[in-house]
């Protein structure tokens, strides 16, 4: 670790990221793109797999759960494994378990075996998740700060379609298509390793750690919460069953199938605007918005409308199911620029282990709301798909606005 620890945030923020910071963000975004595109190539492939060996959709699907358990398994220790091993090793070990068990899937059938090395890949993409979210708000050029943190989330949203383009281009069958998973993978542990040493977090031995830290947060930041939740369900959440909507409003497999599109293509396009916004809003010459906090806050309260007013339109969309496509688009976007937000917000208000630990409470109210959003979308759909999934939507996205209504404060004080 470095020698130096950072200077605590009450002091006046460089205009310009230090060497160190420009060299971890690009080694940072370089390895979560070839990890994440080699990891959305490895979970369908895996999944075909099994279907093709005669495993039960059931099975097949509590086995893709089985990474999702693990991020929520690791997500409130993230801050404990930290503080313990250091920012860098601690990104390289988030690296360097996918990549291994990948080769471990690639090698072995047993599917026993299969389900622990998801749930430990689960693990270390929870952790990773949580880390390089935090370092790259902390190490963002303060002017700045918005600009990469909505880079660093478009990119992410563009692994989504790049890694199953892949393996649909190499195709699922071909047994070479693992082991380039794998090649991804190890091309991203390599980016890891160009990380170079970070200065120590200048809380790492006061700030709370594992769920006391995590609990700590969540009462400080209450909204950080709220907001996380409300985007993992309409951005990642509704996605998932976006297909069974369009089926439902009488639209052909393909069309009702390009709905993830849709909603993959908002998210993909408007994070990086939001981010540019929150930046030159924040940093108005005449203060035009309020302060920083103010002007993000504005931001959110603005997505929180959009979303509700998205989803009011779903009367008009049943008569009209050519609206589908650009309520999912709406949905899409305005949920990723929540999430977006939220991260650049505490990134700007925080530092070290008390920003993993905070980015840790948004990581996980948006995991919620994105297992949350298709389980009980699904069952609304099928038991009151009149009713009862539009009054779903509405309550979500009206809790959304109406605790970010008239909040002046910064998030959780």
């Amino acid at each position: 670790m470095s020698e130096h620890p950072l200077p605590a945030r009450s002091t006046p923020e460089p205009t310009a990221a230090p060497a160190h910071a420009r060299l971890g963000l690009s080694a940072i975004f370089g390895a979560t793109f070839f990890e994440l595109v080699g990891y959305f190539m490895l979970t369908p492939l895996l999944i075909l797999r099994l279907k093709d060996d005669g495993t039960s959709t059931a099975l097949a699907g509590i086995f893709a759960a089985s990474g999702w358990l693990g991020i929520l398994l690791m997500v409130p220790f993230a801050s404990s494994i930290t503080r313990a091993l250091g920012r860098r090793p601690t990104l390289w070990l988030s690296a360097l378990i996918p990549t291994l068990a990948t080769a471990a899937f690639a090698l072995t059938e047993v599917l026993a075996l299969w389900f622990v090395l998801k749930i430990a890949a689960g693990m270390a993409s929870g952790l990773r998740w949580v880390l390089a979210e935090a370092v790259v708000a902390e190490f963002s050029p303060p002017g700045q700060r918005g600009r990469m943190v909505g880079l660093f989330e478009t990119m992410v949203g563009v692994t989504f379609v790049v890694g199953p383009g892949l393996l649909a281009w190499v195709g699922p069958q071909n047994d070479a298509a693992i082991w380039i998973a794998f090649g991804f993978l190890c091309v991203g542990l390599f980016w890891s390793f160009l990380i170079p040493r970070l200065p120590d977090a200048a809380d790492a031995h006061e700030a709370k750690v594992g769920l006391s830290g995590v609990w700590h947060a969540l009462r400080l930041h209450p909204l950080i919460m709220a907001v996380g939740f409300v985007g993992g369900f309409f951005e990642s959440g509704l996605t998932s069953i976006l297909p069974l909507y369009g089926l439902a409003l009488g639209l052909g497999a393909t069309a009702a199938a390009l709905l993830v599109s849709a909603s993959g293509l908002g998210s993909a396009l408007m994070m990086l605007p939001a981010g540019l916004l929150a930046d030159r809003m924040a940093h108005h010459p005449r203060g035009r918005w309020g302060n920083e906090h103010d002007a993000r806050q504005r931001l959110m309260r603005v997505c929180a409308w959009i979303t509700l007013a998205s989803t009011l339109l779903i009367p008009l969309v049943a008569g009209s199911p050519w609206l589908a496509g650009p309520v999912a688009f709406v949905w899409g976007g305005a949920g990723g620029c929540l999430y977006t937000l939220a991260m650049i917000d505490i990134g700007s208000r925080e530092e070290g282990v008390t920003l993993v630990n905070s980015t840790a409470v948004l990581v996980t109210s948006y995991t919620l709301g994105g297992v949350l959003a298709p389980a009980l979308g699904a069952a609304a759909l099928q038991w009151a798909p009149v009713i009862g999934f539009p009054a779903l939507l509405l309550a979500t996205a009206g809790l959304g606005c109406w605790l970010l209504r008239a909040r002046r404060e910064p998030l959780g004080t």
